[in-house]
């Protein structure tokens, strides 16, 4: 291919990309060599539930209407037997997102801003709570002191932070949720102090069992970064469990997930945690025992 044929093809492209973003993109340039001011935007902006690339569809109200129920990729066309360039720009954007998301660790400043008591498990590096989870469970005797030495003993509620298995999650959510869970306890009577609140570093959900044992706390609350996918790498849940001890079975967790701009928003999962801290608090117990206590009490 040669130079005015390979220069032909760049327009082409960012013609189709700028059609598609309804952006406007400068390529008025004649040297090959030159380079434009001008920048797309970020194309990870896009919303995807409004984003639709099918020519000369049937029915566009019907699919669009499909579309603004899920993230999904619905309606993306293709070129030939490929995706559109702007379908597969976004794929590898979310991709990376994605990556970032796990393999980056929190912002050192976030914990400290927030006042939060900085533990971490047994893990010794990134690479090591991503192939060892049953270390990324656990305390070692210097970090079980140092949480036994600086939070409250036996307290009712005991709230964690870990980073779990996305950074991003936990940036994007974590400023805003704990200031609703507390504000949300006000009601029912109850609190925590923000400097007894727990970070975990290179943490599983597991972890909140040992911090149980440690704390022997009436309840633990951990708020986890999840793994992320294509739709989001910002997705954070909060499990939550009565007298939870190490080894006990799943059943007895209650999850809140889904917890991020786009699906339960920070503040209003603070409201419903604080609604499940003081239910638990009062029937003493958690999981699927909760469900059929609260059966009972209708």
């Amino acid at each position: 291919m040669n130079e005015p044929e390979l220069k032909s093809m760049i327009q082409d492209i960012l013609a189709e990309i700028t059609d598609e973003q309804g952006k406007t993109v400068s390529s008025n340039s004649t040297d090959t060599n030159d380079v434009s001011d001008e920048v797309l935007s970020d194309i990870s902006e896009i919303d995807l539930k409004k984003q639709f690339l099918v020519p000369n569809p049937h029915d566009k109200a019907g699919y669009l209407k499909i579309k603004s129920f899920t993230p999904a990729r619905l309606g993306m066309w293709r070129t030939g037997t490929r995706y559109k360039t702007a379908s597969i720009l976004r794929f590898r954007a979310d991709h990376a997102a994605a990556q970032d998301a796990v393999f980056s660790d929190v912002d050192p400043e976030l914990p400290k801003k927030m006042g939060f008591l900085e533990t971490q498990t047994t893990c010794e590096s990134k690479d090591e709570y991503l192939t060892r989870p049953d270390r990324g469970r656990k305390f070692d005797d210097e970090m079980i002191k140092k949480i036994k030495d600086s939070v409250t003993s036996h307290p009712k509620i005991q709230m964690v932070v870990g980073d779990g298995l996305s950074s991003a999650a936990i940036e994007a959510n974590i400023p805003d949720i704990i200031p609703a869970i507390q504000q949300g306890l006000k009601v029912y009577g109850l609190s925590f102090e923000t400097k007894d609140v727990i970070f975990v570093k290179y943490a599983r959900v597991g972890a909140e069992d040992h911090i149980g044992e440690i704390t022997d706390a009436d309840v633990v609350c951990m708020l986890v970064g999840e793994r992320p996918g294509l739709v989001t790498a910002k997705s954070m849940s909060a499990y939550i469990a009565y007298k939870p001890t190490i080894g006990m079975a799943e059943s007895k967790r209650t999850v809140v997930s889904n917890i991020h701009d786009g699906g339960l928003p920070a503040v209003e999962a603070g409201a419903y945690i604080a609604e499940m801290l003081d239910k638990m608090l009062r029937l003493k117990k958690s999981g699927i025992e909760l469900k059929a206590a609260e059966n009972a009490e209708k």
